[in-house]
């Protein structure tokens, strides 16, 4: 029988998701009480793909469980406690752009790293061989955004082609994938605005598609919509709304992902498994209960799932600690001949980590490995990172030693923070300076040891590091400001470390890390600050960090600890369509100014 409940948040014009599950030709099926904490295990249906039937087996709904819904499970306290996957595994979500939209793909984790320095990733001996149009695009393009200031980047581009001179869309195209890869977003759009307004190429679906991504990332979803509008129609294509669609799921906004959706299939746009991949990773992180009916929607609309649908099921399984319904996950891609790639293996051995299945975990990375870890490279990034997690010192040094003679860029900030989550300074600062013989000095550098300081609560040095990169001249980017809070956080000086924030957030127009707020609003949330803590709560808003289930957690416990009552939060979950599930429930409860007691019923 089925065990999926009816939903009716999301409404298709032609089907809606919930009404597929309705109409699904079995026989039953059931609603579930996720209040109940109990491990429930369904019978597989007699119908549907084989997807949706390992999906279910095992299927664990532990709402007020403390590992429930966790990448960390079994590692957090009970005020951690919470079912709204903030914490999801970085690497997975890196990829739901896929390779659909190759033109404009990008990481989709919080933690992008807009402040790499160009020249010190070409260094690594694994960047591609540069084309000379690469080249041409470097020294033109590219040197000529980068030698401007902002505000003035269109008036230099004019100058430097006032003779007449035009532009070809590979010299273009080098410029913006570099622009990309190095999380110049801000650059890239000028870029594109630039090339718009002057004329300088003829437009297509990618180009626009580019915008839309360039903007949302920039300015907002609503500059992205906006654009959308004015898009000539013939180029209104799944491309551009795809983009949209991967915008809004970024920005955690149901409400715009939904009308998005639904907005493609009003225009009969072919729905391919990038737009039920967004979905399924919009819901992953929102609301678990509509994962079933999209694997419904895609069974019923023939949308064979992709690798990242798999890698996106066995997240969502791990995090709910349901080791077994993971597994189920891995037979179904075996069983579809579908290779388990590195990525697969990263996810699964994260979660056999937190999950505290240590031997299964410690079994997948020495697959990740293989026979010979110096031929097989390409894993040691990823190992420095997983072998960390699993506490073991010994690993880290033998996989950085594979590397130390000749290592990477990702390898050197991998094995930095490795060492620093091992409490082992000295090995990453030793890292550190290795990376700065083999590779020019980056923001990111700074700001990874930095981290490392901040976590072993070493502030003295970390300040210094901080006046060492300042002498330096470097550009402060998101990663550098949270390292900076979080360092001075563990100083002791949230003040100081609000005041950073502020004007990081003033000052720059590529707005702060999502984690970098809340790691000041959990503070004022300790100390029973509602002014500062509401303060933060409307600053993330403003930032286009539309609420969220951890942000309303760290709100409610600032009310919790201030022993205070908190009118009207109830309106304002469901203004932003926020639904509590246990925990937050819980604490609503404590704060609510209206709730009756043995005494208030007998004055009554």
């Amino acid at each position: 029988m089925w065990a999926i409940r009816r939903t009716s948040s999301i409404s298709l014009r032609s089907q809606t998701i919930s009404a597929v599950a309705i109409r699904a030709s079995c026989t039953e099926r059931k609603i579930i009480d996720t209040s109940r904490v109990e491990k429930i295990r369904f019978i597989e249906p007699s119908c549907g793909p084989l997807l949706l039937k390992r999906y279910y087996f095992g299927t664990h709904f532990q709402a007020t469980s403390k590992r429930d819904y966790s990448s960390m499970a079994g590692m957090k306290n009970s005020n951690e406690e919470s079912d709204d996957l903030e914490d999801g595994f970085s690497e997975l979500e890196a990829s739901s752009t896929e390779e659909i939209q190759e033109n404009i793909v990008e990481d989709e984790n919080d933690l992008s790293d807009p402040e790499h320095s160009v020249d010190e990733e070409d260094d690594d001996d694994t960047a591609p061989e540069k084309t000379s149009k690469q080249r041409r695009a470097s020294s033109v393009l590219y040197k000529v955004i980068m030698d401007s200031p902002t505000v003035s980047v269109q008036k230099a581009l004019d100058k430097c082609f006032e003779n007449g001179e035009s532009v070809n869309r590979a010299d273009v195209s080098s410029a913006m994938i570099t622009f990309r890869r190095y999380k110049m977003f801000d650059k890239a759009l000028q870029l594109s605005e630039w090339l718009e307004s002057r004329k300088q190429l003829e437009f297509d679906e990618k180009d626009y598609s580019a915008r839309v991504d360039l903007l949302g990332k920039v300015r907002g979803l609503q500059a992205a919509e906006n654009y959308v509008g004015k898009i000539p129609e013939a180029f209104k294509t799944e491309m551009v709304y795809q983009t949209l669609l991967a915008n809004c799921v970024q920005s955690n906004h149901v409400a715009k992902s939904e009308q998005v959706f639904n907005k493609m299939k009003e225009l009969k746009l072919p729905i391919t498994s990038f737009s039920y991949n967004q979905l399924l990773l919009l819901y992953k992180r929102n609301n678990m209960k509509k994962v079933a009916d999209v694997l419904l929607l895609m069974e019923k609309e023939n949308v064979k799932p992709t690798r990242f649908t798999y890698n996106l099921l066995i997240d969502i399984k791990g995090q709910s600690n349901d080791i077994d319904g993971m597994e189920q996950i891995i037979e179904t891609m075996k069983a579809d001949d579908v290779e388990l790639d590195l990525k697969t293996q990263a996810v699964l051995a994260k979660h056999y980590i937190y999950g505290g299945h240590r031997e299964k975990a410690k079994a997948v990375l020495k697959e990740m490995e293989g026979s010979d870890l110096k031929q097989n490279r390409g894993a040691c990034s990823v190992l420095l990172t997983l072998y960390a997690s699993l506490g073991s010192v010994d690993d880290v040094s033998r996989v950085w030693e594979v590397c130390k003679s000749n290592p990477h860029y990702d390898e050197c900030i991998n094995a930095i923070e490795a060492y620093g989550k091992l409490n082992k300074v000295e090995e990453a600062e030793a890292v550190f300076d290795r990376k700065s013989n083999k590779f020019k000095k980056s923001s990111k550098h700074y700001a990874v040891m930095l981290n490392v300081y901040a976590k072993n609560k070493m502030v003295s040095k970390g300040k210094n590091l901080v006046k060492r990169m300042a002498e330096s001249g470097f550009q402060i980017g998101p990663l550098t400001w949270d390292a900076l809070v979080k360092l001075y956080v563990e100083a002791g000086e949230v003040e100081k470390a609000d005041s950073i924030l502020r004007r990081a957030s003033e000052q720059n127009r590529t707005k702060p890390l999502f984690i970098t707020y809340m790691t000041i609003l959990d503070q004022y949330a300790k100390k029973g600050d509602i002014h500062n803590a509401e303060k933060m709560f409307h600053r993330m808003r403003q930032d286009g960090y539309v609420s969220r289930l951890k942000q309303y957690h760290s709100l409610l416990q600032t009310y919790i600890n201030a022993k205070a009552p908190a009118y009207g939060f109830r309106e304002r979950l469901k203004a932003d369509n926020v639904f509590p599930n246990r925990a937050l429930a819980g604490q609503l409860a404590q704060v609510d100014a209206f709730k009756k007691t043995a005494v208030s019923d007998l004055l009554d």
